[in-house]
């Protein structure tokens, strides 16, 4: 089923009266079931290999309550510059499995070493230092996954 199909759906329950639809084409099936207790839509995908779920975003205008769920312990407030992450992607530490890391921590690095690399969309984007110091932090797992604006080093 096309996506701009399931989008339409989703907005028709969420514009309407109706609580459930219930949508068959070919070998697929589309369930979507608005919640009561949260305005919220759930969508349900049937192909035939097995079942996806897909939960379509709230409803604007009715802003469900905040979770009281406690905010995090009070996290430890890095001293120095924190270098970002400017993209989605994973984070390397070397240029090849069997290289050195570009930075350890204790580095004296200088406005443009390369600190880094993230790998987004098969690109390796090399992440660069924006001004001089020691690396204090490497707050990053080498091959792990990294979002927009995460934190990666913390230079001195």
């Amino acid at each position: 089923m096309d996506l701009r199909k399931l989008k339409t759906l989703i907005d028709l329950v969420a514009e309407s009266d109706i609580a459930e639809l219930e949508v068959t084409e070919g070998e697929s099936k589309v369930r979507i079931v608005k919640s009561s207790a949260i305005p919220q839509n759930q969508m349900v995908m049937v192909p035939p290999q097995g079942v996806q779920q897909f939960q379509a975003p709230a409803v604007q205008g009715a802003a469900a309550p905040a979770p009281a769920a406690a905010e995090p312990a009070a996290a430890p407030v890095e001293t120095g510059h924190v270098v970002k992450s400017p993209m989605v992607g994973t984070f390397y530490r070397s240029s090849s499995p069997g290289a050195p890391a570009f930075v350890e921590v204790g580095a004296n690095v200088k406005e443009g070493d390369t600190l880094c690399i993230i790998e987004a969309m098969k690109l390796l984007n090399e992440i660069d230092a924006d001004l001089s110091g020691t690396i204090t932090k490497i707050l990053v797992e080498n091959g792990q996954p990294v979002e927009f604006g995460q934190p990666l080093f913390v230079i001195g």
